[in-house]
Order: C-alpha cells, then structure tokens, then sequence
C-alpha cells in the first residue's frame, strides 16, 4: 500500500491549520503514524519538513535500527522513538549508530528512575538529547520529573491527557511543599522534602477505582510464599540467566509495589 500525492497533500493541510493556530514559538510534534514502510515514511517526513515539527515520533518499530539510521538521515526533521524499550541496551544500539536523533523511554516501562538516568546519560555523551515519554498517575509524573531534573539533556516531559481531561488527576496526591505539580507549563520540583515530595490523597484515590475491583493496597499474602526468577541488574547475567522482560505475575512484591505505586492505571486499578 502506497500513501498517494492527494493524502500527502492532505496530511500537510491538517498540520499546517495546526501550525498556524500554534505559531511558531509553540513546539508542535508528531505522533500516531500507520503502519508505514521506510519508504513511505521518508515521504510522509518530507512533505511535512516545511512545518518545522520538534520531532516525528514512532514512525517505525523501535527494533528496526538500520532503518532508523536511513530514515534519519533522509530527513531534516528530528526523528524520535524508544517508549516501549525495556533497560537501556537497545537505546545503546540506537545511540552507538545515532539512528535516531532523539531518544524516548518510558520511565515507567524503560526500567526506573536511575536506568532511565543512564539511558539519558550515555545519550548525552554521544551527542543525543532525551525526551521523556508519560501516560500514567501523579505518583509517576513526579518521579519522572526527579529523573528529568537530574539528567543534563532532557528536552521535555510529557504530559498525559488524562491530567487535562480529569480535574482530579491531580488532587491524586499532596505535594509536601504545598504547590501544585504544574505551573504555566513547568514542573515544579520539590526541594523541601525527601522522597518525591508528594503524599498519596487516599480519600481521592478511592473515588477513582474500578467498579469491578475497588480494592486499594490489599495485603499479598500469595508472595509470602512465592519467589520470582526475575534479576536485579540490568544487561547481565544473574545465576547463570539472562535479564529480560518479566511478566507482571511473575514480580516480587518490591517490584509488585514499584510498578503500582509509580505507574498506577486508576481507571482500572492495574499497573499502567
């Protein structure tokens, strides 16, 4: 399947109406392609060049990296992937090749506060800005925001829509220094606290729960038992296995407790 000259044509129309409600001054990105060949893409990337997007977003499956690499160089708008890479090796292969122009991990699914740190910093040090991809609960935002703080080349983190569409998401939680979590755009950064400078809104949270399972921090007593196979460094062998991907079911409770804590999906009361 071929995309033709008419819905090049009209793919730049709808970005340029967006444009000039946005101007100029305002970065405006890409997301939400189809399922694209390279070629394709190089021409979707090139009829929207004269727009001047911050970036073009997932136009191929991350692990694609030698097309990457093509397709970033055929193009002059920034190319940019990585929410669904898990631990900071395939970011090294995109990174060491400069397949892409920017990275973007989830902090959430990418490994934690300090593996995203690394995955930013060894960017840094081959020329690679990072953007921070979020979809989830204050909790994790604000831990996004520490981890974004902390590392040098962070360009902007994202916003969910479900903070702009729900009033509450934000009353999920209580910063410790009374401000709120966003101001004109910016983050504010707890100084005055340890932690993530923010406390759980309990009464807010259960308003929130699934119908269907309105349980909130139940005890686990399945895990007293239960141990995991799962490894606590990342890109290594552990007791003669390789790390990877480990099922939700098969977490520790720590793990358990990270993931729903951090990443919690409140309209279904599962890990986001």
């Amino acid at each position: 399947m071929q995309i033709t000259d008419k819905g090049l044509d009209e793919y730049a129309k709808y970005v340029e109406l967006v444009r000039s409600i946005t101007g100029y001054e305002i970065p405006l990105s890409t997301d939400g392609y189809g399922n694209y060949d390279i070629n394709n893409c190089i021409r979707v990337g090139r009829a929207l060049e004269p727009y001047r997007l911050a970036w073009l977003e997932d136009m191929l499956s991350w692990e694609m990296t030698d097309q990457w690499k093509i397709l970033t160089e055929a193009l002059e708008t920034p190319t940019i992937t990585g929410e669904d890479i898990y631990l900071k090796e395939e970011f090294i292969k995109l990174c060491d090749t400069h397949a892409v122009d920017i990275i973007h991990p989830d902090m959430g699914t990418s490994g934690g506060i300090l593996e995203t740190k690394k995955i930013g910093d060894y960017a840094e040090e081959r020329g690679i800005p990072m953007a921070l991809h979020f979809a989830g609960s204050p909790v994790s935002f604000m831990a996004n925001v520490h981890c974004a703080a902390a590392t040098q080349n962070v360009l902007a983190l994202e916003m969910p829509t479900q903070a702009v569409d729900n009033p509450w998401w934000e009353k999920l939680v209580r910063t410790t220094d009374g401000r709120s979590l966003i101001t004109k755009g910016f983050a504010n950064i707890p100084l005055t606290a340890p932690g993530l400078g923010i406390e759980l809104n309990d009464d807010e949270l259960k308003k929130h729960l699934h119908p269907s399972d309105n349980s909130y921090f139940t005890p686990t007593p399945a895990w007293d038992d239960k141990r995991s196979a799962d490894h606590l460094w990342s890109g290594r062998y552990t007791i003669g296995q390789k790390t990877g991907v480990v099922p939700n079911n098969h977490l520790t409770p720590i793990q358990l407790c990270y993931q729903s804590a951090y990443c919690m999906n409140f309209s279904k009361n599962q890990p986001y």
